[in-house]
């Protein structure tokens, strides 16, 4: 387990009983500057309706989320219930946060990782990063396995990842692998780790991104199963409604 950071994170608030960080992007992304020398080593969580209620059911996952430097309100259902106690949460999602990120970096310096995907999705993002972000420094960028990697292998990740001198680990395995990942990384390199779930294949124009009225009104969702209805009606069937269930009722986690 590593250290502690030394500067405080941004509160949480429990929703449905997981440790949600109420913070907006803006608010993010400046501690993050402010801060990234302090919090090397540590990882961020993208928390949506799914992620909470994989942590909410597993012990193990929910001591992954709530283990990490923050865990990020990606749904929008975690931030309206987060404002109840704390009015100025909002959404901060893989993709926007990837790209705020990136828009800094430059004038600071910062140099980017990129480990998930697929061989062929990675080069279409290595494109689309030169293309939007040209002044962005990506030192590496290494498909997934699909499977489960070893002790040895994430050593070796972590020794690869801090040769290239990258500040910035992106994570693209998606849920709840990237995070179980992240927390096995955690204090072995010098990067921040953020897992980031789809927002490589989004960045790369590989799958298309909700409208932002679909967004800002919470139906992301909606338009991810419409895209991908064989891949999600089950996640979305189960998942979505144990929430609005576990929310209703105040259910409690198993612990």
């Amino acid at each position: 387990m590593a250290a502690e950071p030394c500067v405080q994170a941004p509160p949480r608030v429990p929703v449905i009983g997981v440790p949600i960080t109420a913070v907006d992007l803006e608010g993010c992304v400046r501690f993050v500057e402010e801060n990234l020398d302090a919090i090397r080593g540590s990882y961020l969580c993208l928390s949506n309706a799914h992620t909470t209620v994989m942590a909410h059911d597993d012990p193990a996952y929910f001591e992954v989320q709530a283990g990490s430097l923050m865990s990020l309100p990606d749904g929008k259902p975690l931030s309206v219930i987060g404002r109840r106690s704390e009015p100025s949460m909002g959404r901060v999602t893989g993709p926007d946060l990837l790209r705020a990120l990136l828009e800094r970096s430059p004038s600071h310096g910062w140099s980017h990782y990129f480990y998930g995907s697929t061989p062929e999705n990675l080069g279409l993002l290595a494109a689309a990063l030169g293309r939007d972000y040209p002044r962005v420094r990506v030192v590496g960028a290494e498909p997934s396995v699909f499977r489960e990697i070893s002790d040895e292998e994430v050593g070796e990740l972590a020794e690869r990842v801090d040769a290239s001198g990258a500040d910035f680990l992106w994570v693209g395995i998606g849920a709840p692998r990237q995070e179980a990942l992240c927390a096995r990384l955690e204090g072995r390199t010098r990067c921040l780790m953020a897992g980031v779930g789809g927002a490589f294949n989004i960045l790369a124009g590989v799958v298309p991104e909700a409208p932002g009225w679909m967004q800002r009104a919470g139906l992301e969702w909606l338009y991810r199963l419409v895209q991908e209805p064989g891949r999600l009606f089950e996640r979305y069937a189960v998942t979505n409604t144990k929430f609005v269930y576990y929310a209703a009722t105040g259910k409690k986690r198993i612990s």
